[in-house]
C-alpha cells in the first residue's frame, strides 16, 4: 500500500517556502521596531547632531543681535545668544546643565564708591550690540582712536574750565586790583630796601630781616642775594647799635651761609667773621649771642679757609671767654659741638685722602693749614671740656663725651693730670649703669644710656 504522505521532493519544496516566509516576517518586524533598537550607534549619531546644531547656532548668532546680559550679585541662568560683561563670574551648573552668571563682589563696592562720588546711582546701559559692532569697537581701541566725549563729560570739562582760569587772565585781574605777582628775587630786593631805608622803623627793619631769612634758606636765593649787594647790607647790619638788628642780621646770615660755599667766600671777603667775633666778645643779650654763634658755626663748617682766619683772629680765646661766663651753659654746649665738628671734619678729610690715594688735593692742603688741635691744647680746652661733664642734661653730656674722645690723642696727659675728670667719669658710670639696666628690663635692644655708658667705659679704659 502506497504511503499517504507527500513525496520527498514536495516536502523539500514546502520546507524552502516555509523558510522564506519566516525570513520575510522576521525582516518585516525588524524594519518596524522602535528606534532604540536600531542597528546604529546612538552615541555617534547624537554627537554629530549636537555638533551640527552648535555650528548652526554659532552661524545664526554671528548675524543676529547679541543681547547684553546684565548680571546681578546672585546666580542667574544665561540664555543662548546673550553676551556677558567682562569681569563677570560664569559657571556651568552640573545639575541643570545651564550656564549661570553673577557679578564679582569687588564690582559691588566699586560701583557703590562711584555712586557715592557722583551722588547718584549709576544707570545701566541696556543697549544691545551686534558682533560687528563689537569687532569695530575693538579695532578702534587697538588703533588708539579716541572715543568721543559724552555730553556728561563735556559738561564736566566745561565746569572745570570755569573753575580754573588761564594765568594771563589772572595777571590782568591782579593788575586791575593793583596786585603784583613778585618773584623771590624781587621780594628779596624789596626786603633789603626796606631794611636799608633810613625812613624804616625798627619794627619794619626787624620784620624785613625775619621775612628775608625765610627766602635765603634756598641756595639759589642766597646766591641771588649777592648779585645786588644784599649780603653786604645784611653784614653791615651787624654794626648796628640795636641788639635786635644784630640778632636778626646774624639770623639771616646763618641761614645764607649753610652749605653754600659761594656765599661763605663772599662773607669772609665782606668782613663777616670779624664782626661776628666782636659781638661774641662784647656784652650783648644772650638771644643775640645765640644767633651770632649760629652764624659763626654756619660760616666755619666745611670751609677750611674760614677756619684758618678764625684761629688767626683769636676765635678760640673768644669762645673760651664765652663758655666760662656765667649763665651761658646753653652756649657752652653749642661751642663744644662746634669744636667736635671741626676736629672730626679735618680727620675725615685726611682719611678720605688716604683712601682715594690723593696726596695733595687742594681741600686737604687747606685743612692741613688749620692747626686746630694745638690751639685747643694751648688755650686750655682739654680742661674746659672735661669740666663741662658736670652739666645735668644727658644730651649735653653726650656731646661733651664725644668731644673728649675726639681730643683724646691731644689731651691724654692733661686728662691723666685731672683727678676731677676721673671722679666724674666714675660717678657717671654708676649712674648710667643703673639707667642701662632699666633699658634692658624694658626690652630695649639698643638703648641710649647704654651708648653713653659705652663712651664712658672707653674713656676710663684709656685713662687707666
Amino acid at each position: 500500500m502506497a504511503s499517504q504522505g507527500l513525496p520527498p521532493s514536495r516536502m523539500a519544496l514546502l520546507g524552502m517556502l516555509l523558510g522564506l516566509l519566516m525570513a520575510s516576517c522576521f525582516t518585516f518586524c525588524l524594519s518596524h521596531q522602535n528606534p532604540e533598537f536600531a542597528l546604529t550607534s546612538p552615541e555617534k549619531s547624537s554627537t554629530k547632531e549636537a555638533e551640527r546644531k552648535d555650528t548652526t547656532a554659532e552661524e545664526e548668532l554671528d548675524s543676529e543681535v547679541l543681547e547684553v546680559f546684565h548680571p546681578t550679585y546672585e546666580w542667574q541662568a544665561l540664555r543662548p545668544g546673550q553676551a556677558v560683561p567682562v569681569g563677570s563670574h560664569v559657571r556651568l551648573n552640573l545639575q541643570t546643565g545651564a550656564r549661570e552668571v553673577k557679578l564679582q563682589e569687588e564690582d559691588k563696592y566699586r560701583n557703590n564708591l562711584k555712586g557715592l562720588r557722583k551722588g547718584k546711582r549709576l544707570d545701566i546701559n541696556t543697549n544691545t550690540y551686534t558682533s560687528q559692532d563689537l569687532k569695530s569697537a575693538l579695532a578702534k581701541f587697538k588703533e588708539g582712536a579716541e572715543v568721543e566725549s559724552s555730553k556728561e563729560d563735556k559738561a564736566r570739562q566745561a565746569k572745570v574750565k570755569r573753575l580754573f582760569r588761564p594765568i594771563e587772565e589772572l595777571k590782568k585781574d591782579f593788575e586791575e586790583l593793583n596786585v603784583v605777582i613778585e618773584t623771590d628775587m624781587q621780594i628779596m630786593v624789596r626786603l633789603i630796601n626796606k631794611f636799608n631805608s633810613s625812613s624804616s622803623s625798627l619794627e619794619e627793619k626787624i620784620a624785613a630781616l625775619f621775612d628775608l631769612e625765610y627766602y635765603v634758606h634756598q641756595m639759589d636765593n642766597a646766591q641771588d642775594l649777592l648779585s645786588f649787594g644784599g649780603l653786604q647790607v645784611v653784614i653791615n647790619g651787624l654794626n648796628s647799635t640795636e641788639p635786635l638788628v644784630k640778632e636778626y642780621a646774624a639770623f639771616v646770615l646763618g641761614a645764607a651761609f649753610s652749605s653754600n660755599p659761594k656765599v661763605q667766600v663772599e662773607a669772609i671777603e665782606g668782613g663777616a667773621l670779624q664782626k661776628l667775633l666782636v659781638i661774641l666778645a662784647t656784652e650783648q643779650p644772650l638771644t643775640a649771642k645765640k644767633k651770632v654763634l649760629f652764624a659763626l658755626c654756619s660760616l666755619l663748617r666745611h670751609f677750611p679757609y674760614a677756619q684758618q682766619q678764625f684761629l688767626k683772629l683769636g676765635g678760640l680765646q673768644v669762645l673760651r671767654s664765652l663758655v666760662q661766663a656765667k649763665g651761658t651753659e646753653v652756649l657752652a654746649v653749642r661751642v663744644v659741638t662746634l669744636l667736635y665738628d671741626l676736629v672730626t671734619e679735618k680727620m675725615f678729610a685726611e682719611e678720605e685722602a688716604e683712601l682715594t690715594q690723593e696726596s695733595s688735593p687742594e681741600k686737604l692742603q687747606q685743612y692741613r693749614q688749620v692747626h686746630l688741635l694745638p690751639g685747643l691744647r694751648e688755650q686750655g680746652w682739654c680742661e674746659i671740656t672735661a669740666h663741662l661733664l658736670a652739666l645735668p642734661e644727658h644730651d649735653a653730656r653726650e656731646k661733651v663725651l664725644q668731644t673728649l674722645g675726639a681730643l683724646l690723642a691731644t689731651c691724654r696727659d692733661r686728662y691723666h693730670q685731672d683727678p676731677q675728670l676721673s671722679r666724674m667719669l666714675v660717678s657717671l658710670q654708676a649712674e648710667y649703669q643703673a639707667l642701662a639696666a632699666l633699658e634692658l628690663r624694658d626690652g630695649e635692644d639698643e638703648g641710649y644710656f647704654r651708648e653713653l655708658l659705652g663712651s664712658i667705659n672707653s674713656l676710663l679704659k684709656e685713662l687707666r
